[in-house]
């Protein structure tokens, strides 16, 4: 039975960040499922991964706004551009605000796998329990058992279950008693009642507009599909939907000309305040995010430290903490590990 100063539960991205930040002076292993590591950083963003935004803040998050603050101020967006600045890591602005590397994103996988090099990954290994007896943590997969320390759950959320994706963070933090929201899908498009099904006959088409859901106003381009609404500017107002109306302008000051064939559905309804209630949204198979995770006042703000257990650790997705699309839960993903990861000592 191996015995670690650290033990890391996944190798996406919050968990390589955090292993490439920890001291070197640390013996570190990572778990992971899959047979290799950041599975959904390499797929994300049409491979070219959408790192950050040109403007982060705590309003572009569904989460507890003082913990964000904390940890943006430790690690913010301009000190994650330097680091990979400093790595070589180049990248490219789309539509004048997100940030996307520039090549693949196999350049950032591959360099947090160098800042790793010195860690040990155990990969294929599915976890069946952590336990902590005294001051150490036993942790028990389907092949071996390690010991710990410290343990850092950067399991991931629920959403890309095709790529191993599961609720084991949760599980895990609710065999220790601390307190956690469900999963549920977010930035994902959303289903039409049967007032809408005209919707579905403008399938492919899509048209920039502003949706207002709850007190947030989301501007993007919208796309009209065989099974609803989907398009950046859904996908970010799913993340603050969970019943009601939502209100869509078609045609907002910054808009161009409405396409016909949406104007001729349109030529009886509103343009600029057209509501409707969705149905339900398409679920975790086409969700890009989860929503929900350890809750933050089970947290330190200031290390991401379980308030409960001593050395125990959530960063990433795992924790009730999701951003709208454009590159923000990647900043959280990576913003979290680095805070984590400089809050361990020997």
């Amino acid at each position: 039975m191996k015995n670690y100063d650290v033990i890391i539960l996944g190798a996406g991205a919050s968990g390589l960040m955090c292993g490439a930040n920890l001291s070197k002076e640390l013996s570190v292993a990572i778990v992971e499922g899959n047979e290799k590591a950041a599975k959904k950083l390499k797929i994300s963003g049409g491979g070219k991964c959408n790192i950050t935004n040109v403007d982060v803040k705590p309003s572009n998050f569904d989460g507890e706004k003082e913990l964000i603050k904390t940890v943006f101020k430790k690690f913010n967006k301009e000190k994650l551009l330097r680091f990979l600045d400093r790595n070589n890591i180049e990248l490219e602005i789309r539509k004048n605000r997100y940030y996307f590397c520039k090549h693949s994103s196999q350049d950032i996988i591959e360099l947090l796998l160098k800042l790793n090099l010195e860690n040990h990954f155990y990969y294929n290994h599915r976890i069946i329990s952590l336990t902590k007896e005294d001051e150490l943590f036993i942790l028990k997969t389907d092949k071996q058992t390690l010991k710990a320390r410290n343990v850092i759950v950067a399991t991931g959320g629920k959403s890309f279950t095709n790529l191993g994706a599961s609720d084991v963070g949760l599980e895990i933090a609710k065999s220790f008693d601390i307190k956690t929201k469900d999963f549920t899908p977010a930035l994902v498009g959303l289903t039409v009642q049967k007032d809408q099904f005209w919707m579905k006959e403008l399938s492919g088409l899509s048209t920039y507009v502003n949706i207002k859901v709850k007190d947030k106003v989301l501007k993007e381009d919208l796309l009209f599909t065989h099974k609803g609404l989907s398009g950046p500017a859904i996908l970010s107002a799913s993340l603050y939907w969970d019943k009601g109306d939502i209100s869509i302008n078609f045609t907002p000051d910054e808009a161009e000309e409405l396409p016909k064939r949406l104007q001729i559905a349109l030529k009886d309804k509103s343009l600029t305040n057209y509501k409707f209630a969705p149905a339900g949204n398409y679920g975790f198979t086409k969700a890009e995010v989860s929503r929900g995770g350890v809750l933050a006042n089970e947290l330190e703000y200031k290390s991401l430290e379980s308030k409960k257990i001593n050395g125990l650790y959530f960063i990433g997705e795992v924790v009730d903490v999701t951003g709208e699309l454009g590159g923000y839960n990647f900043q959280w993903a990576f913003s979290s590990a680095y805070v984590c990861a400089k809050s361990i000592k020997i």
